[in-house]
């Protein structure tokens, strides 16, 4: 497939998704942006959240990381279903009982203005590192099968594609994502099928066929608890995905905004339960999709693709699909999935970080309605120019493969968070509010040192995704430790 051919596909693409814009954003009001009017249809936010779950990291990084880990994501997977539960029934019953419109307001009820200003600041922070990862995936793709031949710097694909994103987010916010959304799952979904039937067909196998080859059993390892040491034990990893749903759901305002667009509470929550089972299975079709990759390169003496002098396997789809001769059809399913899995989480972190910033940091609900929609526009441009800026900075930094990097980052910048609302939900102490950054940031600087101790010290222990609730744990400890006396419940309780 042509550089030229990706150009009008990715144009076609965007042209849809301004349609959808133009007709979602008509209304273009700071209440359609933040909650889309909470009219949506609970199914198409169910379906539409597969696709900004999973991602561009999911649609590359995960078949690239068969390799090192076979299916041991599996584990991580299970515990991401019982984090789901978590969130349904007993995080979402807070938000529609609060009528929130940003989630980090609950902490400004329950604690106070400072506490509220530091869980906004620890999303801030977790979701520009986890949007831009996942934007950094699809541009590296883009110029490293596209841009590279036109003469392209890295640095103008990213910018054009967050001005593409904000084009089509710019008026409609969180209604025209709501809609976006179904249609880059549907072709997300889309992808990855027929990109294992045309890949199985190559090798003149069936679906059946595939899953009993011998060579489908070198990777297909799902549990790992031969040593409790190891960093991929499955107890390990289930609680750690269990957590990081918690957080990276629960407790992120861009999926919780999403969530609170539904009608009622109990349309949410089976929002919440169909979407959760969905997820498991796509993600298990990434992980056959990945060995299967693996095991065509390897058949066709296909090289993992070098990038600044080193192999990077998240590359190896790509390399796949669009420079192994398997025809355009594939081609084109390739890349409308990977084009639909970055922007549909892309979107609406963007409308996320705006309606978190403007609410929690700029008290725009409390401003003149004229005002309010000039301040959305404004920090809707600052939001796009900031991603521009830390994906562009991931290029020279970021080694590790990015799914791994993402789930790593999440241990430190969501754990203050977990704490935070976890003491608020299951104690009745209030805080001395004025110093509870401090316990925040006093228990990621204490994760971060645990976490780089090195394994010899901890008897061989690899430190893993527990990281997350341990640092949650810190944190709930510390802020026991600044409780107040009065522990008269508060009206969030």
């Amino acid at each position: 497939m042509s550089a030229l051919q990706i150009l009008l596909l990715v144009g076609a693409y965007f042209l849809v998704l301004m349609i959808i814009s133009y007709f979602t954003g008509r209304n273009d009001s700071n209440a359609d942006f933040f909650k889309a009017g909470k009219q949506s249809p609970w199914y198409l936010v169910a379906f539409g959240m597969v696709g900004a779950s999973l991602s561009g990291v999911t649609f590359i990084s995960v078949p690239g990381w068969v390799e090192d880990s076979q299916f041991g994501y599996i584990q991580v997977v299970l515990g991401y279903l019982f984090g789901y539960f978590v969130v349904a029934y007993v995080l979402l019953p807070l938000y529609y009982r609060m009528n929130l419109t940003s989630i980090y307001e609950y902490l400004l009820e329950r604690f106070g203005s400072v506490s509220h200003k530091t869980g906004a600041f620890f999303f801030f922070v977790s979701r520009v590192l986890g949007a831009a990862f996942r934007l950094y995936l699809v541009a590296i793709v883009l110029q490293q099968f596209v841009f590279d031949d036109l003469g392209v710097r890295f640095e103008i694909t990213v910018i054009l594609s967050i001005v593409l994103i904000w084009i089509y987010t710019n008026r409609g916010g969180i209604k025209t994502i709501v809609w976006t959304d179904t249609l880059q799952t549907l072709f997300m979904i889309l992808a990855v099928v027929l990109s294992i039937i045309f890949i199985n067909n190559e090798l003149d196998w069936s679906f059946g066929e595939f899953l009993v080859s011998e060579e489908l059993k070198v990777y297909d390892k799902f549990l790992f608890t031969d040593s409790f040491l190891d960093r991929n034990h499955f107890v390990k990893s289930f609680i750690g995905g269990m957590f990081v749903t918690i957080c990276m759901t629960g407790l992120d305002q861009d999926m919780m905004q999403k969530n609170l667009t539904c009608k009622s509470l109990k349309d949410a929550q089976k929002n919440m339960v169909s979407f959760s089972l969905v997820l498991v299975f796509v993600t298990f079709l990434f992980m056959l999709l990945g060995a299967l990759l693996f095991i065509y390169a390897g058949k066709n003496g296909i090289s993992v693709p070098l990038m600044d002098g080193k192999p990077k396997t998240d590359l190896l789809f790509p390399e796949i699909a669009l420079n192994s001769g398997l025809g355009l059809t594939l081609a084109v399913t390739f890349m409308l999935g990977l084009i639909a899995a970055a922007y549909s989480s892309a979107d609406s972190a963007l409308t996320s970080l705006t309606t978190s910033f403007c609410v929690d940091f700029l008290d725009v609900e409390k401003k003149e309605e004229k005002e309010q929609k000039r301040i959305r526009k404004r920090t809707h441009i600052w939001m796009s120019a900031m991603l521009v800026v830390v994906i562009i900075s991931f290029k020279y930094i970021l080694n590790s493969n990015v799914i791994d990097s993402l789930l790593t980052v999440a241990g430190y910048t969501y754990g203050p968070l977990l704490g935070l609302f976890a003491f608020g939900i299951f104690t009745k102490h209030k805080i001395h509010d004025k110093i509870s950054w401090l316990v925040c940031c006093l228990s990621v600087i204490l994760i971060y040192v645990l976490a780089n101790i090195p394994s010899d010290y901890l008897g061989g222990y690899v430190l893993g995704y527990e990281l997350l609730p341990l640092n949650g744990l810190l944190t709930f400890f510390g802020l026991w430790l600044i409780r107040r006396k009065d522990t008269s419940v508060n009206i969030a309780q």
